[in-house]
Formats: structure tokens, C-alpha cells, sequence
């Protein structure tokens, strides 16, 4: 059985990849070659533009791809969801497409655009969006730097945005989300049907959510003695209860936990002050639950 899976091509390939590799999955590329070495051999990549991908997925070119929920919108695929990756090539976050308008323009709702000039990358779910607001407008096709067509090329565009900073930095306004996504695993119709492909994307959706659930935190292990253990645990906020076993000495406990990596410089001065000794931080790369 071999999987035939679309990574990624450009913004979102260095984030992926990184994903891959968090997951335990090798995955190197060439600057000559659409076709990345994976070390897994039951899985062929291929590189694919993300716009592209639910199209090739629907029509079994590949059995599995990664793109946005944004991208199988646009293009009305029929497709199987096999999990939500909520990272972006920025951030581990959704990302909004908005619409926007020059900051000085009289324009602050969908309504005042009525009769006017829309660029954007995304010109079926804008047009759908107009439709469903009661709205006639021009859309246009946009093929890059849409940021800079308004005023004198478009009088407001809909573009895809984590931060808003790009947007702000080029004097635009926000004027009302017009969808939100996250990139997403899916499967080709037919290939989900096969047991065995269905095994091996449900096993790789497991590694992958576990990579993303990992991101930020770290694993922390001490010992305490007994009598100090409630002060430890006191000072330890945990993503679950902690665990707690003896050791060959009687008097002391071993304790293992996970914590946010922005919070350890505070807590392990907390839990050496409570009695916590031994105390290491290690990386992690998955968290199946």
C-alpha cells in the first residue's frame, strides 16, 4: 500500500514540514524536485500549491493532502475531513480572511460596497459572501500584493490575514471577517473507503495532532520528599493531574508533569523553594491523549 499525500507548496511548507518532523516523520526536500524523500515507505509526497490541492485530493490525483478549510471552499471540493491542524505559516493559529478597505475611505460595512471594485485571491467565497449580504460588486482576481491595490486599483479587497499587521502597515481597515480557517488533513473519497489507507491517515492525523498539542509546552520531572509533596503540588499547575511514584527511598517521590514553556522560569524557582530537588525540563515533541 503505498499513500499518495500532497504537502504544501510555499507558505505553509517550512510549517508543515517542521509539523512532519515533530511527528517523527523525515520529510526533506530538493529546490529541483516536486517529489520530497519521506523516510516512511509506505507514504509518496509531492509538493502542491495549497490553492490546488483540494482538486487534486477530490479528483484522486492524490489520497491525501494538507491545505486550508479556505482553499476546499474555493473550490467546492468533495472531500473527507480527517482532521483540523490549526497552525499557520506564521503561528499555531487560525487565520481570518477580511474584508478590508483604505483607512480614509467612507466605507465600514459589506453594504457600502455595493456597485464597487473587490480584489482578492479568494473570488468564489467572496462572491458567495456578497451574494449572501445582498451585495453587487466587482470581484477580481487578484495575483499577489493585494494589499497595495486600493484606492487607485480596487476599492476594497477580501485577504487572508493571522496578525493584521500586513494590512495596518499598507493603511487598511478591517471591515468584517469573511471567513475563517485553519489548515486541515483530508482525504480523497474513494482512498478514505480503503482499511488500509483509512489506518495509516488516522495514524498519521494521531502523530500530527499530538505535534501541534505539544507545541509550547515542556515536561518536568523532580523529586520531593513526602512531607513536602502538598507544598509541590501547590506551586504546579498541570495539564492533568500530575504523576506521583515512590522511589527505592521511602522517604521521597518522583513527580512528572507538563507545563506551559512560558510559565517554567516562574514555577521552577517556586518548586525549589517548596522542596522540589533533582528538577529537569525536557523538550516535547507529541501529546496523544
Amino acid at each position: 500500500m503505498i499513500l499518495k499525500l500532497g504537502i504544501p507548496k510555499g507558505s505553509l511548507e517550512n510549517a508543515t514540514i517542521d509539523l512532519f518532523r515533530r511527528a517523527g516523520f523525515n520529510v526533506t526536500t530538493s529546490s529541483r524536485s516536486y517529489f520530497p524523500g519521506v523516510d516512511d515507505p509506505e507514504i509518496q509526497c509531492m509538493l502542491v500549491r495549497a490553492q490546488e490541492m483540494a482538486r487534486y485530493v477530490e479528483d484522486g490525483v492524490l489520497d491525501a493532502g494538507i491545505t486550508g478549510f479556505d482553499w476546499v471552499q474555493e473550490n467546492d471540493a468533495v472531500v473527507q475531513t480527517v482532521c483540523d491542524l490549526v497552525y499557520a505559516k506564521q503561528s499555531f493559529g487560525k487565520v481570518r480572511w477580511v474584508l478590508a478597505a483604505p483607512e480614509a475611505s467612507p466605507f465600514h460595512s459589506v453594504k457600502d460596497l455595493e456597485g464597487k471594485i473587490i480584489a482578492t485571491e479568494l473570488v468564489a467565497t467572496t462572491k458567495r459572501y456578497l451574494a449572501e449580504n445582498g451585495v453587487t460588486a466587482k470581484v477580481e482576481f487578484s495575483w499577489g500584493a493585494t494589499e497595495v491595490k486600493p484606492p487607485e486599483l480596487a476599492d476594497a479587497i477580501v485577504e487572508v490575514t493571522e496578525t493584521g499587521s500586513s494590512l495596518r502597515a499598507n493603511k487598511l481597515r478591517i471591515i468584517e471577517t469573511v471567513l475563517e480557517s485553519n489548515t486541515q488533513l483530508i482525504a480523497n473519497v474513494e482512498s478514505w473507503k480503503d482499511p488500509e489507507k483509512r489506518k495509516k491517515l488516522e495514524d498519521i492525523a494521531m502523530l500530527l495532532e499530538g505535534a501541534i498539542a505539544a507545541l509550547g509546552k515542556v515536561g518536568l520531572m523532580l523529586n520531593v520528599r513526602k512531607r513536602d509533596l502538598p507544598a509541590v503540588l501547590d506551586a504546579l499547575p498541570a495539564l492533568q493531574k500530575p504523576t506521583v511514584s515512590t522511589l527505592s527511598d521511602e522517604d521521597w517521590l518522583a513527580v512528572n508533569t507538563i507545563l506551559d514553556e512560558s510559565t517554567v522560569r516562574v514555577i521552577i524557582p517556586r518548586l525549589k523553594g517548596a522542596g522540589a530537588q533533582g528538577i529537569v525540563e525536557y523538550p516535547l515533541n507529541k501529546i496523544v491523549m
